[in-house]
């Protein structure tokens, strides 16, 4: 957060402001999906936009492996995949009605691991 602070880009930024409606595929039911971040920036062409930015661990930004072997921990991982994907084309759908972007930063986009 600080570096949304103290970029000097940003013209402003907020955390978990934004409500989209989701529809879960386990319960099929609509629920809220807070994204991490709204930011407000002005881009390199000079232009200000607006980006929704998740954050989350890769492991969790791509589907699980199929297995042969239905563990609780891999039938967790596919719960947390199903949820995750109903969310973010819910939320690309939001930002594309709106002319903002929408990305999903991991460890590796906050220079935590190489």
């Amino acid at each position: 957060m600080m570096r949304l602070d103290k970029h000097p880009h940003v013209v402003q930024w907020a955390s978990e402001e934004v409500i989209i409606p989701y529809r879960s595929p386990i319960d099929g039911k609509i629920h809220r999906y807070f994204p991490d971040f709204l930011v407000k920036r002005i881009n390199r062409n000079g232009d200000r936009e607006t980006i929704l930015i998740e954050v989350k661990p890769e492991y969790q930004t791509v589907p699980p492996q199929v297995q042969s072997r239905k563990t609780s921990k891999y039938l967790n991982e596919v719960k947390t995949w199903g949820i995750n994907d109903a969310k973010w084309k819910a939320a690309e759908e939001y930002c594309k009605d709106r002319g903002w972007k929408f990305e999903i930063f991991t460890e590796k986009h906050l220079g935590l691991k190489k």
